[in-house]
């Protein structure tokens, strides 16, 4: 399902359904589209483009299943859809232009709850529902290992809770997990740990990082996971979004501009990636949230 083989060039994912769910004004549905059949032009391995989640909990999310048929196709780019529980997984599916269904799974039970109003255990219960689902339809399933490093809410926090759930996981044939910074705690030291403490104990995974950050230490964390060896990196344009179930003050996602010139210059970057689209999609980016913020 998955390339394991060992990589030249780094994987990207763009999210700007995480940029676009923590703003309040609703972005009317015709300029997102606009703004993410741009971003497809880009050549980004995959699009975390929207969510199937209750309109409650992330109104700016509302208008997903209208997106998605208006979305032109792109041979390089997969879609990525967040689901927090079966019912949006069933309803993502449906659509077969979405490759990935992604769920966050917390490693910090308040979060879970906060979440997806459920605690892990309940949770590791709709993973495993969700997977089923994938599979029949020959989909895949990517877990975030939300507050991966760390979390706001005093919960026990170290790198054998961590391996305690991923291990819990792949056992259930779990083989996609992203690391998820989802408030920004992590430093070059905590993203050292957890690749040497976790990563080596599972082979033929894919483990890949969803980093926040403010932009003075954004460089640093880049360069611990791409000294560690992570070549599967999520980000988003400008540094926008954040989780607004987390935190009331949102902590940015690492900037894919600043990702892409670090990448260009350790000759990482993929060769087809168009850089003068995403120039082009930075400025879309820029206007549309000072529009919308």
């Amino acid at each position: 399902m998955f390339d394991l083989t060992p990589r030249r060039f780094a994987h990207l994912t763009e999210c700007p359904r995480d940029a676009m769910q923590g703003i309040k004004n609703f972005i009317p549905t015709k300029q997102k589209i606009a703004y993410l059949n741009l971003l497809l032009k880009v050549g980004f391995d995959v699009l975390d483009f929207g969510s199937f989640v209750s309109p409650k909990a992330i109104p700016q999310m509302a208008d997903t299943s209208q997106i998605i048929n208006q979305l032109e196709p792109n041979a390089r780019t997969q879609l990525l859809a967040i689901v927090a529980n079966d019912r949006g997984a069933r309803e993502a599916l449906a659509f077969e232009n979405i490759d990935f269904l992604g769920f966050p799974f917390s490693i910090s039970d308040t979060f879970q709850q906060r979440n997806t109003n459920k605690n892990r255990q309940e949770s590791l219960a709709t993973v495993s529902e969700i997977h089923k689902l994938c599979s029949q339809k020959n989909r895949h399933l990517r877990i975030y290992i939300s507050m991966g490093f760390g979390n706001p809410y005093g919960d026990v926090y170290n790198e054998d809770v961590v391996f305690f759930w991923v291990d819990k996981l792949v056992s259930m044939g779990i083989k996609n997990l992203y690391f998820a910074d989802t408030v920004g705690l992590s430093n070059p030291a905590s993203i050292d740990l957890l690749y040497q403490k976790v990563v080596p104990h599972f082979k033929n995974i894919d483990f890949g990082i969803h980093l926040h950050s403010t932009k003075a230490d954004a460089d640093q964390k880049i360069e611990a996971s791409l000294t560690n060896g992570c070549m599967l990196f999520d980000s988003a344009l400008l540094g926008i979004g954040g989780c607004p179930m987390a935190t009331d003050q949102l902590t940015g996602n690492i900037a894919t501009e600043r990702l892409v010139e670090k990448l260009k210059e350790k000759n990482f970057l993929q060769p087809h990636f168009d850089l003068i689209a995403l120039q082009e999609s930075i400025k879309m980016a820029r206007d549309l949230f000072a529009t919308y913020h």
